[in-house]
């Protein structure tokens, strides 16, 4: 009977380290590709430079806040280089009346080629 419960209890703890094995490599597995997934998800400069931006505080990229969605302003506006030029004008002097009554801040401090790289994103978002 000793002898039964000694191997039960090697053949336990046996297992058991196979199971802590598996999930450690488990977590690793999610770990990186949640990590992976991220990097690709910020892949675009234009969006990582919107992320670091005070941008998310009025825009989203599917819902309206307080100014347009990203996916609406790329329906309205064609990804010309004329658009990209007056988009990013728009960003850096802020402005109103294109999309309702509540002014766009001015972004003076930003500059001309970051903010183009912001709007082509935003138009690559067109469905």
């Amino acid at each position: 009977m000793k002898k039964t419960f000694l191997i039960l209890g090697a053949v336990v703890i046996f297992m058991a380290s196979f199971s802590k094995a598996d999930l450690t490599r488990e977590k690793t597995v999610v770990a990186t590709a949640t990590m992976t997934n991220h990097a690709a998800f910020q892949s675009n400069p234009g969006e990582k430079l919107i992320n670091k931006s005070d941008c998310l505080g009025c825009h989203n990229k599917t819902n309206k806040i307080i100014g347009p969605a990203y996916v609406e302003i790329a329906k309205k506006y064609p990804a010309t280089e004329k658009n990209i030029n007056m988009l990013a004008d728009k960003i850096i002097k802020g402005g109103t009346g294109v999309w309702g009554n509540m002014p766009m801040t001015a972004h003076a401090t930003l500059k001309k080629d970051d903010a183009k790289l912001m709007v082509k994103y935003i138009l690559s978002l067109k469905k």
